[in-house]
């Protein structure tokens, strides 16, 4: 495999200037991910990353339009905690139809 050197700190403000924010976990992640312990990703964070993101919103956005604290939804994203199983068939249906996510700002 490839050399684990490189520098956090240059990759971190490489990766955060590309994103436009800051990234409150990515250096973390980048220590992680150099000493070879890096975090699992469950389908879960997947889901709903992906369900967010086709939504177009910001976190506080998003879990406003869902009825879920913004910090609930951060924890959801970040693997801490997995969304109960009526929240993953609402994200789930946002993924494939994310027009939804708009017409629950007016439900």
């Amino acid at each position: 495999m490839g050399s684990r050197k490189f520098d956090i700190e240059a990759v971190a403000k490489a990766i955060e200037a590309d994103a436009g924010e800051a990234l409150p976990d990515l250096r973390q992640a980048l220590k992680e991910a150099k000493e070879g312990v890096g975090r699992v990703t469950t389908p879960e964070q997947i889901l709903v990353r992906q369900a967010r993101q086709k939504s177009g919103l910001t976190q506080a956005d998003f879990a406003e339009r869902i009825g879920t604290p913004v910090a609930t939804l951060r924890d959801w994203e970040q693997g801490r905690f997995t969304p109960p199983g009526a929240a993953l068939k609402l994200l789930r249906l946002i993924v494939k139809h994310p027009e939804l996510s708009a017409e629950l700002a007016v439900a």
